[in-house]
């Protein structure tokens, strides 16, 4: 049994995200840490909400809330949509945390006894109108490398370059619109990442397994133009961490707080803490400094394209600097982008579905299967209804919902509502044993390399081997002649009900659950002899006929809902 840390990037408080947010991290970690669980790994899967910086800020600010009173409710409903998504983490923490605090502050004295902090005096936005400066998420305009008319002041989410705010063209106040911003000067901390430039590209070359995406991502930042800038990270806010050295002020930052991509990643040890902390578990050290036991711990990451910079070189700049032994991250496995019937998602114009407008369609298992067997891994995907209705109706609803149907109501009306006895295998069920083997074998080596879409293939491909020996065994014509083998071909599809329930867990785990109940079983291990797998369920053994696993979706619903969901606004 091995010993996994799985992390997914940890939303934004401000709002409820949308189906490309879902499938460009949380659900992919919870895929495979489900997958692990099964499988008798020992997991600890942390993720938390983000709540620092001006988005936490403005969000609250529409909202007529102080900005702790809309963390609270945010943090509320976000924990509750994972929740109903199946999201499994073991702790679902907050970057607002005194844990985090407390650990975020000593890390900046680390890094600051390292050498590794410099204060910086530098001209920043000011609005006049505002009263204020400006920090960059509150500063958007025109990215003077892509010609995007809605680049942030820290980052353009169209090209990813990393941006300051007086790169903008055009730049624009999000708060209150204005465009006489002018340049004053402030002082603020900034991390000598360019100090870390060589050991940071040595580890990056060292992870020859790790994803094109991901790597190549991390290597721009670190080769281009002037190669890897020292990065600031404070801000002048009144919502975050404010800057200190523990309970010491910190000279000349007075009023200032920790950028919000300084401290987010740090949440992540922090989370264990809390989840120590909320008694949940203990020895959170194990997990994560590597002279307390995390030598033997697989740490994974989850996270959308737009995250990678931060995670390969900021994160692991910040680890490294302390000088202390925090475990580093072993796999980044990332993701592009969900892009919306042909544009992208816009929660200011309604455009596309969102977390919580998703449920009240249709339930998780639906958008689960759809978004990780659609998992946007080597390029762009695109959600379009039409897409969503064929995979939900014939992979869901015809190939594994048809299956469990046909085989459970047959055995009811010719046998009875228990595993019949009599009979034995002959050279199909020789076969098909032999050819799930070799799926299965496939399946495991795709979850392990987490190749979500492959992985959805070969799950499906397992479910159809159930259908096609159904159809080729006809267990309906011969029980007219042989009931004996009837009755052996129907024990056998009772069986394989039980082994998709084991094997569909990870993708579909309500689905999962029916159908052991159905079955009248648990889940148990994880299979690694198919023929005792499907032995596991004995003659005699009672089930359930269930109800319909999965529905199928109809065109006036799909024209329903894409007339929804088209967006309101231009």
């Amino acid at each position: 049994m091995a010993r996994h840390l799985i992390t997914s990037a940890i939303p934004y408080i401000n709002g409820i995200k949308h189906l490309g947010n879902l499938v460009g991290s949380q659900l992919p970690a919870d895929l495979y840490a489900r997958y692990l669980r099964g499988r008798g790994h020992e997991v600890l899967f942390l993720c938390a909400t983000d709540e620092h910086g001006a988005p936490a800020e403005i969000a609250a600010a529409k909202a007529g809330l102080p900005v702790a009173d809309y963390c609270d409710q945010m943090h509320e409903i976000q924990g509750k949509i994972a929740s109903d998504f199946r999201l499994s983490f073991d702790h679902f923490g907050r970057s607002s945390s005194a844990q985090n605090h407390r650990l975020t502050q000593a890390f900046a004295a680390l890094l600051d006894d390292a050498g590794l902090i410099r204060e910086v005096s530098e001209k920043q936005m000011y609005s006049p109108t505002d009263g204020r400066f400006l920090p960059d998420r509150y500063i958007e305009g025109t990215c003077p490398n892509c010609g995007f008319d809605s680049a942030r002041g820290d980052q353009c989410d169209n090209c990813t370059k990393q941006l300051d705010p007086t790169d903008l063209i055009d730049p624009r106040s999000t708060i209150s619109g204005a465009t006489d911003l002018e340049i004053r000067e402030t002082k603020h901390l900034y991390l000598r990442q360019s100090e870390m430039r060589e050991k940071l590209s040595a580890w990056i070359d060292e992870k020859t397994d790790w994803p094109i995406l991901t790597t190549s991502i991390a290597r721009k930042w670190l080769n281009d133009g002037n190669g890897l800038q020292d990065r600031g990270i404070t801000r002048d806010l009144a919502w975050g961490i404010p800057v200190q050295k523990g309970d010491e002020p910190w000279p000349g930052m007075e009023g200032k707080v920790f950028y919000v991509w300084f401290d987010a990643p740090i949440e992540y040890i922090a989370c264990a803490q809390e989840w120590q902390d909320a008694g949940k578990g203990d020895d959170w050290e194990r997990w994560w400094r590597t002279d307390k036991g995390a030598d033997d711990v697989r740490y994974t990451q989850f996270m959308g394209k737009d995250n990678v910079p931060f995670h390969t070189l900021g994160f692991p700049a910040t680890i490294m600097g302390t000088g202390e032994p925090w475990k580093l991250v072993d796999y980044i496995k990332s993701f592009n982008y969900l892009t919306y019937d042909g544009g992208q998602f816009s929660t200011s114009r309604g455009r596309g579905v969102f977390m919580d407008q998703a449920l009240e369609i249709l339930p998780p298992d639906y958008w689960r299967w759809w978004l990780l067997s659609h998992a946007p891994e080597t390029s762009d995907a695109e959600f379009t209804w039409e897409n969503f209705q064929t995979s939900v109706n014939k992979d869901l609803a015809d190939v594994l919902g048809n299956f469990v149907s046909r085989i459970t109501k047959f055995c009811r009306s010719k046998f009875s509502e228990a595993v019949p006895d009599g009979g034995a295998y002959g050279e199909r069920e020789t076969q098909l044993i032999e050819d799930l083997g070799a799926k299965l074998t496939a399946y495991n080596g795709y979850m392990d390399a987490i190749e979500v879409r492959r992985a959805a293939a070969e799950l499906r491909s397992i479910w159809a081997a159930g259908n096609e020996y159904l159809q080729a065994a006809a267990p309906w014509t011969t029980i007219k002649t042989d009931p004996e083998t009837a009755a052996m071909q129907v024990r056998l599809g009772l069986n394989l009900i039980r082994l998709y329930a084991v094997l569909s867990a990870p993708f579909i785990p309500d689905a999962s659950a029916e159908l052991m109940e159905a079955m009248h079983t648990d889940l148990g291990d994880w299979p690694d002899d198919i023929a005792a797998a499907l032995s596991a369920l004995p003659p005699g053994h009672a089930f359930t006929v269930p109800n319909v696993t999965f529905r199928k979706v109809t065109d006036d619903e799909v024209a329903d809902w894409a007339e929804r969901f088209a967006g309101t606004r231009t």
